[in-house]
């Protein structure tokens, strides 16, 4: 990887899908659900195999950002890029790469989540670098996962015509973005073979990129710009809550993938990748005992117990299931929650009640 390559970190999320362990204070990228490193460590390590620390970034905000520094010290102070609100993915990324640019005008940025699990490490380094390779020649550059079934937690991407050129894996042009399909249609993307899901990775340079936010969404480019402006002068701060808290709330996809021109797709089967966006999706990751169980950091004795998750905070406690199945307990120390593992999705509902109802304790 050359000078002029950059990885950035999305880091801002709540994770409300993993609530009661993924809270405001902390939030699931800031903990070790998977393993001993937190997810946001993961994501660190799994980057600096291509990037040194200098050439690493992180959008995230201010509470998590504290935290963060503490887990990975090597990144440098400045490459925090503090959003004074969360505002979706289109200003996270318009404003790291008008950032990148001011700093090096020839930049390419690989956009990453924190939140992401990737098992074949080095096939993800070898896809990075072709998606540079491509991303070099003006195209934007999404990673694709090849389904292997057919989800409908996730957004699609068909794939057109391969593209000439000599890389080092298949690339393909995007016909176009598709949102999350129902089951009929998600079944009908599986079989067809040309749809890939939308795993939220991308590669591009930061001048193309943002010359499509220019074209697309030209008051985010404007604010970003006088953002920018100041990033070095005593006015950042100001400018930056000024005109942070005015910008419209839309995902990098709807604001300008869906539209974009010259984007290109490249299909990644056996990546193990898993964004780890809810309970169930624990079972993708972790390996189960012979009854289908998996007990993360918790003394589970499962009687009569199939496919069952047990999560806890506390090691200590002993806990029991007796005759079930297909079901998800989570233990927060303050709350309880037990559901159906084909329920888990809803978990953003109780989030929502409570913040309805003010249980912000909870939260």
């Amino acid at each position: 990887m050359n000078e002029h390559t950059y990885a950035v970190i999305m880091a801002g999320g709540g994770g409300t899908r993993l609530w009661p362990i993924s809270r405001k204070e902390s939030p699931k990228q800031l903990l070790p659900l998977l393993g001993k490193e937190t997810m946001f460590q993961s994501t660190v390590v799994r980057l600096s195999k291509l990037f040194p620390p200098e050439r690493i970034l992180v959008v995230t905000v201010e509470e998590q950002a504290r935290e963060m520094k503490e887990q990975v010290p090597v990144i440098p102070a400045q490459n925090y890029l503090i959003e004074p609100a969360p505002r979706n993915t289109a200003s996270v990324v318009a404003l790291a790469a008008a950032v990148l640019r001011r700093r090096d005008p020839q930049a390419i940025m690989a956009i990453q989540t924190a939140d992401h699990h990737i098992r074949n490490q080095d096939l993800f380094q070898f896809l990075l670098r072709t998606a540079f390779d491509v991303a070099e020649k003006g195209y934007l550059v999404t990673l694709g996962i090849t389904p292997t079934f057919p989800s409908t937690g996730y957004g699609y991407i068909q794939q057109g015509d391969a593209l000439d050129g000599d890389y080092r894996y298949p690339v393909y042009a995007v016909r176009r973005f598709k949102e999350k399909p129902d089951e009929v249609t998600a079944q009908e993307f599986l079989r067809s073979g040309d749809h890939s899901w939308n795993s939220g990775m991308f590669v591009w340079r930061a001048d193309v990129i943002l010359a499509e936010v220019e074209r697309q969404m030209p008051d985010l480019f404007k604010a970003v710009s006088e953002i920018v402006a100041a990033w070095d002068g005593p006015q950042r701060e100001e400018v930056l809550s000024k005109l942070w808290h005015g910008l419209k709330p839309l995902s990098i996809d709807v604001g300008v993938m869906e539209n974009a021109q010259r984007v290109a797709v490249i299909p990644a089967g056996g990546l193990g990748w898993n964004d780890v966006g809810s309970w169930d999706s624990l079972f993708d990751v972790l390996l189960p005992d012979m009854n289908g169980n998996v007990s993360v950091n918790s003394q589970h004795l499962p009687l009569d117990t199939h496919n069952t998750l047990v999560y806890s905070v506390n090691d200590a406690r002993l806990i029991v299931t007796i005759g079930m199945d297909d079901v998800v307990v989570v233990d927060a120390g303050d709350v309880l929650m037990i559901c159906k593992t084909d329920q888990s999705q809803k978990v953003k509902n109780i989030v929502e009640h409570l913040k309805k109802h003010h249980q912000e304790k909870y939260l």
